[in-house]
């Protein structure tokens, strides 16, 4: 029998949240945490932009661990950018293996040239059966 082929657009999350690179990580902390979210999209600066994407991670590494004062740190300076993105049409077989080589835990999910959710590998491997 033929199994059914699961798409990243079956399985990703909708709902996009995003900041302006120049907004202080402080900010983008209090985004997260009202929001209970461990990342934002870091919105474009114009159409031929690249994505970006902060993370708890990010937070940690460029402010927490330095020392740093998150009031006096702009996300673009500790985001990361360009973000791998995954197409909405990929196998979530493919998209696992690729996230997973990359060794990020999410990815913003692309539909053309636009981002139209985000897929984590929890969500992959937790809430669809992979195995």
């Amino acid at each position: 029998m033929k199994q059914s082929i699961v798409r990243v657009r079956d399985v990703m999350h909708s709902e996009i949240l995003s900041i302006d690179g120049m907004a202080t990580v402080k900010m983008a902390a209090d985004k997260m945490r009202q929001e209970q979210v461990s990342e934002l999209l870091v919105e474009r600066r114009h159409e031929d932009d690249a994505w970006g994407i902060i993370t708890i991670m990010d937070i940690v590494e460029g402010v927490l661990v330095p020392g740093q004062d998150a009031e006096d740190v702009s996300v673009y300076e500790i985001m990361t950018k360009p973000v791998i993105t995954v197409p909405a049409v990929m196998d979530i077989r493919y998209a696992t293996r690729l996230i997973h080589r990359m060794k990020i835990h999410r990815a913003p999910v692309e539909h053309m040239g636009e981002i139209v959710g985000m897929v984590t590998l929890d969500s992959l491997i937790l809430e669809h059966e992979l195995l």
